[in-house]
């Protein structure tokens, strides 16, 4: 049992505090834009709702991930669970693209109809968004101090989308007053066009993360530069080769070749290796990371 003091077992309370946090804040977002829509019927709001619910469905995988992820390797998945967080990352893209091309061709059917839209009840949706900005806002600091104390890419990655939603609810509030002061309606299918683009891009970024993961493809570069400059420096170390890495969800596995001084003993070869890793570790606490050791050639 992990002592309540223990790093690893706070950083993980600290996740799942987020994690908590997001689907919470998520949901109420979601019940107050429903109410909204329906006494407003404004397509921004819509937009907007399509964004939330996709921030429902990311928050709920995320926090399943973070549970999930932290369970160990086991004899049926030895490099552990953390490839699910991109399987539900493929179906979020997906979900988000159709949202995206439903409230997209809604509101050019609106902006090429004989009759400009009419809102209704922009007062109330007006509330209602600036509660979703507000609710927004604190709900990424509280993501952004767990980031930087956690180090968790689930939780990072989660504050990064929703840092992107403020802009279609910006919106959604600039169209609601727009129609309430002077009148036009159209403004709110043209934000939520906008707002559509939004969806469409930050859907296809998620999507094409969780392929590449799917596929094993390398780690950032500048993951990769980092991991090769600590080896390169390391005390001990005459030189390496076949650094080669990949990642699966939030994880990132190292496998990295070393040469060392054939003449040492096997505890001084060990304790190189060890070190390396521990630094590797602290650097990138992401990494799983794996040495093998070779002898030193010339």
């Amino acid at each position: 049992m992990k002592s309540s003091n223990d790093p690893v077992a706070s950083g993980f309370r600290l996740a799942i505090s987020a994690g908590a946090a997001s689907v919470l804040v998520a949901a109420v977002l979601v019940a107050l834009k429903l109410w909204a829509l329906a006494e407003t019927g404004a397509l921004s709001i819509a937009a907007s709702l399509a964004d939330s619910v996709l921030d429902l469905m990311m928050s709920l995988g995320a926090a399943a991930a973070i549970v999930y992820a932290s369970r160990p390797a086991d004899e049926d998945h030895a490099f552990g669970h953390t490839s699910a967080e991109d399987l539900v990352a493929l179906a979020q893209a997906l979900f988000i693209l159709i949202s995206a091309g439903v409230i997209a061709w809604a509101a050019i059917l609106r902006l090429s109809a004989d009759e400009p839209p009419v809102l209704a009840a922009e007062g109330r949706g007006l509330i209602v968004m600036c509660t979703s900005v507000v609710l927004t806002i604190a709900l990424v600091w509280w993501q952004g101090r767990v980031a930087r104390r956690t180090g968790s890419r689930v939780v990072a990655a989660d504050r990064l989308h929703y840092l992107g939603d403020l802009l279609p609810s910006l919106g959604a509030i600039a169209a609601l007053w727009v129609s309430s002061r002077y009148g036009i309606g159209s403004v709110d299918a043209v934000v939520a066009l906008g707002a559509s683009g939004v969806l469409a891009f930050g859907a296809l970024r998620i999507g094409k993360g969780a392929w590449d993961a799917l596929m094993d493809r390398a780690a950032d570069p500048a993951i990769v530069d980092g991991i090769a400059a600590i080896a390169r420096d390391w005390p001990g170390v005459r030189g390496f080769h076949d650094l080669k890495t990949r990642t699966a969800g939030s994880r990132v596995f190292v496998n990295l070749h070393i040469e060392l001084d054939g003449d040492q003993s096997l505890r001084e070869a060990h304790d190189i290796g060890a070190g390396l890793r521990r630094a590797i570790l602290s650097a990138y606490p992401q990494a799983d990371v794996i040495i093998h050791k070779d002898v030193h050639q010339g």
